[in-house]
């Protein structure tokens, strides 16, 4: 079979999979424990809203929210220290061994992650498994390894600056693409069937997925059987790289790079914690969702990525990038604000909207990280990335979730006025890059050049 390089297949079938999961775990979770704390079944109804008939059990209610905010943390940080050591080994490896071995291995551990929840969910098993499927699932990598494989990927491929935005701007739009897709589904799937056959159709997407990246997916870095090194000698340069990656070059370039790595975590922290949290906000009084709303909010809030990838089109025709950047932060500090006072369906629902750009720094920020580095460089780079991003997202969400349950008795929305506030880090960052340091075309062929490599022909940066 003839290979392809199109990367965002494996990308849009990983993100549908995966959005299937994601929701219902958290439910799967809320009622398990539900049954388990109140002794008494879900209550589950056609109605949209549940608080009517649960108004006589707020305690446990209160019970439910912090016993399922803390099984969240636990998962978490099962998962995060392996996560993190396996995304950076994997990624910056990629230079020496090629990108697929990076994206195959996080599809397997998505395989064996799914598969595990189907198993809970079947046999009825004990729910502290799911933290053992966590951590073994992490020891292939995370959704950082998978990202971080296929920006390496799209980076190889691309050679104009404006292309590298653009395309990486199109993978994380197919994400949110495919997920508001799986979100509406899967809503009326558990609403149908229960959670076996969600569970079973996620695993089958993730089968696939891995079929296609291994039969069909061409390799972008083809190396000769003479370039290739024993092991040991393989993760020596692996070290290498990435130590080169911050102590070669110029100062400036260091700074720019450090800074647009601690730019880059500081937003995802506060983005993936807010949203770690907002299904068992939904699920709480005074909201009370079903699982057919929160699989509609769900996609709501993934339509951003399509919103973020026309804003990424249309404002790189005037803007400068920081500029771009700038304008989704603060989309991600308004929408977190207007959630914090979020009391009945409609004002849930219309908070996505000041978050319509909230995804645009993501894959601006990684073309500008791209740009100040070579090409050998890429796969150390977004190890470092990956890692930060994994750092971030695993470590936000186990801290969203303790002061979830520590403050949801008493003041629900305080996670998202607390996520509001962090939103001023990474703007305060960039603005210190945009003050500072100076990013135009000329820069950046200077920082390239100064470092011994060849000279990028991305235009730009900012």
């Amino acid at each position: 079979m003839k290979g392809l390089y199109f990367i965002e297949p494996i990308v849009a079938i990983y993100a549908f999979a995966s959005f299937m999961v994601y929701p219902l775990v958290q439910q799967y979770v809320y009622r398990r424990l539900w049954q388990e704390i109140t002794n008494s079944s879900y209550p589950v109804s056609d109605n949209t809203s549940q608080c009517a008939k649960n108004a006589s059990h707020n305690r446990q209610q209160d019970e439910v929210q912090k016993a399922a905010s803390l099984f969240s943390m636990y998962s978490d940080l099962s998962s995060m220290i392996p996560s993190l050591i396996v995304t950076l080994l994997l990624v910056a490896y990629s230079d020496q061994r090629g990108r697929k071995f990076t994206i195959i291995m996080p599809l397997i551990g998505s395989l064996i992650y799914t598969l595990s929840f189907l198993a809970v969910s079947f046999f009825k098993l004990n729910l502290y498994l799911l933290i053992a499927a966590s951590f073994v699932s992490a020891l292939f990598g995370g959704v950082g390894t998978m990202l971080g494989g296929c920006f390496s990927y799209v980076a190889d491929l691309c050679e104009d600056g404006k292309q590298k935005t653009l395309r990486m701007a199109v993978v994380d739009m197919m994400i949110g693409l495919l997920a508001g897709v799986a979100s509406i589904s899967t809503g009326y799937f558990l609403h149908t069937t229960g959670f076996n056959w969600p569970f079973f159709t996620a695993a089958i997407f993730h089968a696939i997925n891995l079929l296609y990246t291994v039969f069909v997916l061409k390799e972008t870095r083809v190396i000769e059987q003479s370039e290739t090194v024993g092991c040991c000698r393989a993760m020596q340069k692996l070290v290498c790289s990435i130590y080169n990656l911050f102590a070669g070059g110029t100062s400036q370039k260091k700074w720019i790079l450090v800074l647009l790595i601690v730019t880059f975590s500081s937003l995802s922290f506060v983005n993936t914690g807010g949203l770690s949290v907002i299904t068992l906000y939904e699920l709480n009084e005074p909201l009370c969702w079903s699982e057919i709303l929160i699989g509609y909010g769900a996609a709501v809030s993934t339509s951003i990525f399509i919103t973020s990838f026309i804003g990424v089109y249309l404002f790189s025709l005037c803007l400068p990038n920081i500029a771009i950047a700038f304008i989704g932060m603060l989309s991600v500090l308004i929408s977190l604000l207007m959630t914090a006072f979020a009391k009945t369906t409609l004002m849930m629902f219309l908070v996505r909207i000041p978050a319509m750009f909230a995804i645009m720094p993501f894959p601006v920020l990684r073309s500008m990280m791209s740009k100040v580095v070579s090409k050998s460089e890429q796969g150390a780079l977004f190890a470092c990335v990956a890692f930060m991003e994994n750092l971030s997202t695993n470590g936000s969400s186990a801290v969203f979730s303790r002061i979830y349950a520590a403050t949801v008795a008493w003041c629900p929305g305080f996670i998202f006025l607390l996520g509001s506030g962090l939103c001023i880090i990474p703007i305060s960052l960039l603005g210190i890059l945009k003050c500072f340091y100076s990013l135009d075309s000329n820069d950046t062929q200077a920082l390239l050049s100064e470092d011994g490599t060849e000279a990028s022909d991305d235009p730009a940066v900012a």
